[in-house]
């Protein structure tokens, strides 16, 4: 018997008196309402498979009744229409069981409307009573995924673009007799994009410290990162692109997934070996760079494209977000988690949005060499400054001297306000290769900006007159590492360098008397890893979710505090209040530091030898090193002051009570001949620097006396 027809479902108005929510997956596709169910129907109808006709040949002999759309908002309307008019087009049924009751929606009628199908239902595998008639046989079609393309324009919470987005629920709440559970799916305006990227409103690299934290934690050992030119069809000319590529692990499917969705759980723990917590960092820093973003990437067993994309959303009332993916099978590459229909549509996408075709995409994949894992971003319609773009950069020459270099630069060369701060000499704040040579607490992964490698400056290894202060901090120990700097002193810059997890998130923050004299502590660098100090037992972290800044708390307080002290008292100990003559106030680090290109070890370098005099890719077989990879790695124990042995004149197996009398004779020896013209040019190399300066204001306190 066919179904009822609009005429029937007119007069059978009292009929309809349960509500029934249909679901893909868990999912809210629809409500309906039931033309005259039996007594123990559920309320909830999860679709699990859709199946092809002969499949379910047995329609015949069980019951039917129908289903009219009741839709709590516009977007369960579209829903609806566009699930039955799927189910239409490629002669489908949508099936489901719930305990003992199985249905089966059939597609509507051809010629009639989307409002309303037939359905057909058993109880306990047996034919039940029909009020509404028998169904005719038809056809639906295959979904093997929630993620077909009449989704495309569903609310967060239905199956948008991968079938596993979530909902966030509400209360239960009972309107009708029998209604099923209600909950509010929200849903993502496509200018949410736009609105994610004013995390980084304050800072470009901060956006970019995102890219380099996710390579970080993939394990990555080579990141590049560079600005080309690629043709646009849609624009008919060549634009910028942002091009950023690891070596890391990649990502599978739902890790890709994960990176693209919004509002994934926190982990419940602080993960020491991982920077990126807060699940916001690609779409944050991909959004404030430009407005679209593809993302390649490859482990051992899949490939995924993923594009987030401003472009592509524009005039939309809904997020969408194409995937494809793949998995290896054999020597063969089949697609995961989506079907055939899926995949066109998403790669149709990509392909009218982006610069990006098949032989594009297919050229961007060999750069995973050799089965190799690791995953490209590519971002496009770069942030704009007036006619121009926000960013700068610039195309070093290959193979050049480290002066000829490429770079990326903030075009405004703006510095970063920091209280006490007069000098506006700070590279770090505009330029990204000055930036990422400090990024790292204990620099490993390579990094390449504008096609030239990034030469690492690990501070705490670079500093003059070095002393490490131990405290504890609310009962947590913390290490600061104070130093002079030959660099900084020129640039007139100090401050405090803050690492969490290794990575900086605060650079020259001036603390104590710095704050209110700008000159003071010219050349003082800090360096401290707050980790452990910055965590909570809870798993809370004090730590901006841009990852530029701490949260104002009780800790950070007393850090702040903390930091004052030292470094004032350091002033007062450490630095020559005396104005020096023109070129004596030169800061060599107390060691020279240079990392192999091959094992990442940092090796000591021997006294007196020029660490600049050394090629740009160096290796522990070259000189002074003259070793093998395999040789551990030199440690300076914590609290030890590292001082060169041509200010000490000791060997470092002297005793420290022989160096205190040998100290003390040559003291005395000295005092004898104040006032003589006596030239003892060897004994004052053998002294500490300041000591000669120090007799020689002696000399002429004695003479004025």
């Amino acid at each position: 018997m066919m179904g009822l027809g609009t005429e029937e479902e007119l007069s059978c108005e009292d009929g309809f008196k349960q509500y029934i929510k249909v679901t893909k997956d868990k999912r809210i596709i629809c409500q309906t309402q039931c033309l005259n169910p039996p007594a123990n129907m559920p309320a909830v109808w999860n679709i699990t498979d859709i199946v092809r006709e002969e499949k379910v040949d047995f329609l015949s002999e069980v019951s039917c009744c129908l289903l009219r759309r009741a839709p709590e908002n516009s977007y369960q309307e579209k829903e609806w229409g566009e699930f039955l008019g799927f189910l239409r087009k490629h002669k489908r049924i949508a099936t489901g069981k719930h305990e003992s009751f199985e249905f089966f929606i059939l597609p509507p009628k051809e010629g009639s409307g989307l409002s309303s199908t037939n359905a057909c239902y058993r109880e306990g595998g047996k034919p039940s009573e029909c009020p509404a008639g028998k169904a005719s046989g038809s056809t639906s079609c295959v979904i093997e995924d929630a993620c077909s393309p009449y989704y495309k324009e569903a609310v967060v919470g239905a199956p948008t673009f991968d079938g596993s987005a979530k909902a966030i629920g509400r209360p239960d709440k009972t309107t009708q007799q029998n209604l099923s559970l209600e909950r509010n799916y929200v849903r993502a305006d496509p200018s949410y994009l736009k609105t994610l990227g004013h995390t980084h409103s304050g800072w470009f690299f901060g956006a970019i410290a995102e890219f380099v934290d996710n390579s970080r934690d993939a394990k990555a050992t080579k990141l590049e990162i560079s600005i080309a030119m690629i043709f646009s069809k849609a624009v008919g000319r060549e634009i910028p692109m942002l091009c950023i590529i690891d070596d890391g692990c990649g990502m599978n499917h739902q890790e890709v997934l994960q990176m693209v969705s919004f509002g994934h759980r926190q982990p419940d723990a602080d993960d020491p070996n991982r920077i990126g917590r807060f699940g916001i960092g690609f779409k944050t820093g991909a959004m404030k760079l430009g407005k679209d973003a593809l993302v390649l990437t490859q482990t051992a067993n899949s490939r995924s494209i993923a594009f987030l994309s401003q472009t592509l959303n524009e005039g939309k009332d809904n997020l969408e977000i194409p995937i494809v993916s793949y998995y290896r099978n054999g020597q063969f590459m089949e697609l995961d988690k989506q079907n055939e229909a899926l995949f066109k549509h998403n790669l149709k996408a990509i392909k009218e949005f982006s610069p990006f075709d098949k032989y594009f995409i297919g050229e961007k994949v060999g750069l995973f060499s050799n089965n190799g894992t690791g995953t490209q971003i590519y971002i496009w319609n770069l942030d704009e400054w007036g006619s121009n773009y926000s960013l700068q950069w610039e195309s070093g020459i290959t193979g050049a001297s480290s002066f000829h270099q490429g770079d990326i630069l903030i075009r405004s060369r703006r510095v970063r306000a920091r209280p006490g701060q007069m000098t506006q000499m700070v590279p770090l704040d505009y330029s990204l290769r000055s930036y990422l040579e400090v990024i790292f607490l204990d620099p490993r992964m390579k990094i390449y900006v504008q096609g030239s490698q990034v030469k690492s400056r690990p501070l705490a290894r670079s500093l003059n007159k070095t002393v490490v202060e131990n405290g504890t901090i609310m009962g947590k120990p913390v290490q600061l590492t104070l130093g002079c700097s030959q660099l900084e002193w020129e640039e007139a810059n100090s401050g405090m360098f803050l690492y969490w997890h290794g990575r900086l998130i605060e650079a020259y923050k001036r603390v104590g008397s710095m704050m209110h004299n700008g000159d003071n502590g010219r050349g003082v660098i800090g360096v401290i890893d707050v980790t452990n100090l910055m965590a909570e037992d809870n798993g809370h972290v004090w730590v901006h979710n841009n990852k530029q800044g701490f949260q104002d708390c009780e800790v950070y307080a007393e850090l702040e505090k903390w930091l004052g002290g030292k470094s004032d008292r350091y002033l007062d100990e450490h630095v020559d209040k005396v104005e020096l003559k023109a070129g004596t106030g030169v800061y060599k680090p107390d060691h020279e530091w240079v990392q192999c290109d091959k094992c990442r070890k940092w090796r000591m370098l021997s006294h007196g030898f020029n660490s600049k005099s050394l090629p740009l890719q160096w290796f522990c077989y070259m000189k002074p090193f003259n070793g093998k990879c395999e040789i551990p790695e030199q440690e300076v124990e914590p609290g030890v002051i590292t001082i060169s042995s041509k200010r000490l004149g000791y060997t470092p197996t002297e005793d420290r009570e022989e160096i205190k009398g040998k100290f003390s004779r040559k003291a005395a020896e000295t005092s004898e001949n104040i006032g003589e013209n006596i030239s003892s040019q060897t004994m004052e190399d053998d002294l500490p620097n300041d000591y000669s300066e120090r007799r020689k204001r002696f000399r002429r306190s004695c003479r004025k006396s």
